[in-house]
């Protein structure tokens, strides 16, 4: 006669897709935050000159025929916000296997993305500045096409996410959470920089 020993249990899950997507959005937080601080200095560095009536001394940092299209940028500020909302939708629904919801989420997710990067074409367009005219215009382009770098990843990673979920991946929580945290990273960056580019300017 043996007896039988129980099982031993079942080793802890290691969430690796969650660490490195925390990993990959504290290095991208450090250069976007790099490049805001580079930002900060070469406005503080600015010349200043006096205004017409001899009044006020100003920055002499922005050209001095440049609009910003605020409205554009508001409305990016808005969807990125949303995007990670519906995002966190996509969460809510794995976690609970509801794959119709999900992949729902995830769509809705990579049409807001294509939302945001047409958006930021636009204020390019808009403001019609040369990349090598000055400091303020190689700076901004740098600053938002980086964080245009970083939103064109987020939208890979959801079109991914989104073909395990219509492929019937039912057990890509994990992937699903590391998604949404990606997300947030980018709701959180770009309202900084919409905030040091678009706002203070």
């Amino acid at each position: 006669m043996t007896i039988a020993l129980p099982n031993a249990p079942a080793p802890a899950p290691r969430r690796q897709m969650l660490v490195a997507t925390a990993i990959a959005s504290g290095a991208a937080s450090m250069l976007m935050m790099g490049m805001l601080s580079l930002w900060l200095k070469f406005r503080a560095a600015a010349p200043t000159r006096q205004t017409e009536d001899g009044l006020y001394v100003i920055k002499d940092w922005l050209p001095a025929d440049l609009k910003i299209p605020e409205v554009a940028a508001n409305v990016m500020l808005a969807t990125i916000a949303l995007l990670a909302f519906v995002a966190q939708w996509a969460v809510y629904s794995a976690k609970r296997e509801d794959s119709q919801h999900r992949s729902l989420a995830l769509g809705v997710c990579l049409v807001m993305g294509v939302a945001l990067v047409n958006a930021q074409l636009s204020v390019y367009t808009q403001m019609d500045l040369g990349i090598a005219s000055g400091s303020y215009q190689t700076m901004f382009y740098a600053v938002t096409g980086t964080m245009l770098a970083l939103i064109g990843s987020g939208m890979a990673f959801t079109a991914v996410a989104l073909f395990r979920s219509v492929g019937g991946r039912a057990d890509d929580t994990q992937l699903i959470s590391s998604h949404a945290l990606y997300w947030y990273f980018l709701t959180a960056a770009f309202t900084v920089m919409w905030f040091v580019v678009y706002v203070q300017k």
